[in-house]
This record gives C-alpha cells, structure tokens and sequence, in this order.
C-alpha cells in the first residue's frame, strides 16, 4: 500500500503555491500552464492531500516548478516585509515599551488558558464542514446562534450524512461525549511555549524552538506549514530558510495559533509579546502568516494588562502589523463589517464573498477577518465570543481558541465564565506533548505565571 502523506506531497503543493501566487501578485501563468497542460492537479480543496499518488515524473516535475515559484518576486513585498526590523518600520503606531510593573496573577491566566479550551473544543466537530453544514447542524438542534456544544442528538440522518461530524473530533468533542479537553494542536502549541519559555526563557532563538520541536513533538502531530518547516529541519535546512523552502502554507494560520503563551507573559507590553512572536513566527511563516502570530500576542498581552476592553486590544494588535498588508485590512475589513452590521449571520456571509473563492480555509486572511469580526459583535462576551467564531466558518477550532483566549483573560477569573463551557473540560488536558498529558488548567496557569515573573 503507498503511504500518502498530507501536506507534503509535491503533487499537491504546486496548486497551493499557484494560488498563493495570485494572491500576492506573481505573474507565473507561464507555469500554471505547463503543470495544467501535462496533467497536473489543482490543489485538494480541504483535505491535505489527492489520490491517486503522482507518477514519477510528475513528481520531478512538481519540485521543479516549485522551486521556479520561489523565485517569482511579489510586488506585495515591500508593503509586507517579514524581516521584525521592516515590520517596525511599517508601522507608525509601535507600541512604546511597558515602563511599569503590571499585576497579573493566575487567576486570570487560568481564565485564558480554560477559554482557549473551551473555544477550540466547540470548534472541533465542525472543523472543515462549510458554513452551510455548520449553520444546519446547529439549527437542527435549536443552538443558533451558537450558545452551547454541537450534539448529534435528535438530528436527522439525512443532514449528519450530508454534512459528516469532523472525524478525529466526533468521538470527543460532542455533548454527549465531552470527557475533558480532548488534544489538539491549539493547545499543543500553548504547552509547547510553555516548555520554550520554562527551557530558554524569554531571550529564546528560533532555533532554540526547531530544536525543541525536533525533541518534544511528534511529526504527526503538526499540519501545513509546520510539517513543512519539520521536513525541512530533518532536510538540514535552518531557520528562517525553514519557513520559505516549498512552503505554500507560509501565510496560514499555523503561526497565529503558536501566540497565545507570548502575549500572556507580556501584560500590558504589546510590542515585548509580537517581538517574542515574530521569533517563534519565522520559523514557519513569512509576511501575513506571520503578522498573525504578532497581532494575536500584542492583542493578548493588551489584554492581560486588565485595563483595555476588547475594541483596545483589537487595536494594539494592529499597532503591530504593517497597516498596508492584507492582514491589517482583512482585521480592519472584519471590525469594520461587524461595527457596521448588528446581524452577525449577514457579516460572517459578507465575508466569505470576499474571500470564499480565492482562499483555502486554513489561510489566515479570511480567520483574521471572522476573529475580528466575533469579538467585535460580541464585545467582550465570553459565550458570544467564542460562538460568533466557531459560527463564522473556515479554522474554527483555531478561531474559538483565539477568540476564548482573549474573552478569558478579559474576564479576569476562571469563575467569571459560563460553568456549561467550563465544566465539561474536567480541568484536564490530553497531549502527546512530554510531560503535560492529563494536567490541570490551573495548574498551567501557575507555570504560566512562573513565565511572566521570570526577569
């Protein structure tokens, strides 16, 4: 039997980078057509990889062409550099450096790292399905808007063949199967910085990370960008060479849900927390994939700081992004939908008529925009929040985690949020991670804190 591998197949990146061209203004029509004219498939539209495998010859070909598309220039660079030293000279707003002690204790640490949980665990049994199955599954069962977990009870046969439950998540992330907080690799990477910053502190290098991964995280357990990154590390390819060698997924959201740990140990210090990304960013990601690692810590760390709403930490994390990327207007495009929009059903379709067609639904663009837009309808709600997230589609595991990191640590305790999406969790988290398999949440948030008072 041939083993096909997702995310690595050179067959199946040519069409992703091919639509990562367009996206960023290459011209490589000339080998669109070559690898169209002899056979070559598009990229799988959802799944990471296509069958049949491709012959030989194809496959030559692929690593070929791909190698040709790295040297194709943007005309976009300028505007979206990925060097930290361009990106602070993009940006006009830098925040200043924290000049005073903040107080921030585990309490609301605990509160952040049970509402990452809460919010990727909602997403998970929908993950991949299209705003239609998602938007019918709920419905079925009375929980539209989303107020509550998805359940298969009571739902007609015909819509759960139509629209089939996420199939690594069904078993764990149901209402009527919840038994703690199943793994995932929203929470795997929080644990991950944890043990960079326990390890290396917070002067860590990026390879101080590659090689922690080499060491704590298996291969299996990291999709798109990162398993591209992780190939290439076994390759003997270094960072930041990492991030660009055959990497089509650069711009997705792998990076943006890495952030979480960076802004929690930064409270009220945005620029410390995007400078602590970037680093951890480029590894995998360039430009607009790393932008989103920036701006959820700067957001977060604003948001552990416990004097700004939400609207402020939505816009420190943009003091920190080139304001002429197309991060910054997809995050300002979904602010802008939501403030001017009480129907968050008509925002969440607006924006996918923009960016439904021409982007893959792990892309970050089009997360950053419905992230914006959720915590901008709910405005600091923590239930709402993470619904309005996981209700706008695409990543929504990724984008319940987000949106439950930053509605918890707005919160300020872990008894300040809804004990229906606390409960379940069991204060119990599996990982394959070394080490955390089974902790506690509030054990984690004390090793959290240890991270924020280090010097």
């Amino acid at each position: 039997m041939t083993v096909r591998l997702t995310w690595v197949q050179p067959e199946d990146l040519v069409g992703h980078e091919l639509r990562q061209a367009a996206q960023d203004g290459r011209d490589a029509r000339d080998i669109e057509e070559r690898w169209y004219g002899v056979g070559g498939a598009p990229a799988p539209e959802r799944a990471g990889v296509s069958e049949p495998p491709a012959s030989p010859r194809m496959r030559a070909l692929a690593e070929q062409l791909l190698d040709e598309l790295a040297l194709l220039q943007s005309p976009l660079s300028h505007d979206e550099p990925t060097g930290l030293a361009a990106i602070r000279d993009a940006c006009p707003r830098w925040p200043a450096p924290r000049t005073r002690r903040v107080a921030l204790g585990p309490e609301r640490l605990h509160a952040a790292w049970l509402g990452r949980a809460a919010g990727c665990l909602l997403g998970k049994p929908v993950e991949k399905l299209p705003l239609a199955g998602i938007r019918s599954l709920a419905q079925a069962t009375g929980n539209w808007p989303l107020g509550t977990w998805f359940t298969a009870r009571g739902l007609p046969g015909e819509l759960t063949a139509a629209y089939p439950w996420n199939r690594r998540s069904a078993a764990t992330s149901l209402a009527e199967n919840i038994d703690g907080m199943p793994e995932d690799d929203d929470l795997n990477h929080p644990l991950l910085t944890l043990l960079l910053l326990q390890r290396h502190g917070h002067g860590f290098s990026t390879a101080d990370l590659a090689r922690l991964w080499l060491d704590a995280l298996p291969a299996g357990r990291v999709f798109t960008a990162e398993r591209i990154a992780y190939r290439n590390l076994l390759d003997g390819i270094e960072p930041p060479d990492t991030a660009r060698h055959r990497n089509p997924f650069r711009e997705w959201i792998g990076a943006q849900i890495r952030a979480d740990v960076h802004g929690w140990t930064h409270p009220a210090d945005p620029a410390a927390a995007a400078e602590q990304a970037h680093r951890d960013a480029v590894l995998t990601h360039t430009a607009n994939g790393v932008y989103g690692a920036m701006f959820t810590a700067a957001a977060l760390a604003e948001a552990a700081g416990g004097e700004t709403d939400v609207h402020g930490c939505l816009a420190a994390g943009l003091r920190v992004v080139p304001p002429r990327s197309r991060y910054a207007h997809a995050v300002r495009l979904g602010i802008g939908s939501a403030r001017a929009e009480p129907d968050f059903d008509t925002v969440v379709d607006r924006l996918h008529a923009t960016y439904g067609a021409t982007h893959h639904w792990v892309h970050v663009l089009p997360n950053a925009a419905v992230l914006a837009a959720a915590l901008t309808h709910a405005d600091g709600d923590f239930g709402r929040s993470i619904g309005c997230a996981v209700s706008g589609g695409w990543d929504t595991d990724s984008n319940g985690a987000t949106a439950g990191s930053l509605a918890g640590l707005l919160a300020g305790r872990p008894t300040a949020l809804p004990d229906h999406w606390t409960a379940p969790l069991k204060n119990r988290l599996a990982t394959s991670v070394p080490g955390f398999d089974s902790i506690g949440f509030d054990t984690l948030a004390e090793l959290t804190y240890q991270e924020v008072c280090r010097p």
